[in-house]
């Protein structure tokens, strides 16, 4: 009888752990698999969330209005984006006007 119970209660032992082991792994991208080696954690990385987006490369929409603005224009508002420019609508003393920019690193002025 007194065997039948430290089974029994190993077993609850086993179970209350693998729940809680469950859990955190979870948290952790942590995983156990159990296969014809035995039971060996695999721990899965998400390196996505440490990279972060990746890195811009060109002239960006807050760069082009800031050069635009720096320019002369009011108001300066993205008109086009293509791969090699960046067209800038706005306002200046005389009325309206467009701005256009390379699309590369500083947004040069074409």
């Amino acid at each position: 009888m007194l065997k039948v119970i430290q089974t029994a209660g190993l077993a609850l032992v086993m179970t209350v752990a693998g729940i809680s082991a469950g859990t955190s792994a979870q948290a952790q991208q942590m995983e156990l698999r159990v296969g014809p080696d035995g039971i060996r954690p695999v721990i899965r990385e998400n390196d996505r969330d440490r990279r972060g987006p990746p890195p811009r490369r060109g002239c960006s929409e807050r760069e082009a209005r800031a050069a635009a603005r720096d320019a002369g224009l009011r108001d300066p508002e993205i008109v086009r984006v293509t791969p090699g420019r960046v067209v800038v609508q706005g306002f200046t003393r005389r009325g309206p006007s467009r701005i256009t920019f390379a699309n590369e690193r500083g947004c040069p002025e074409i």
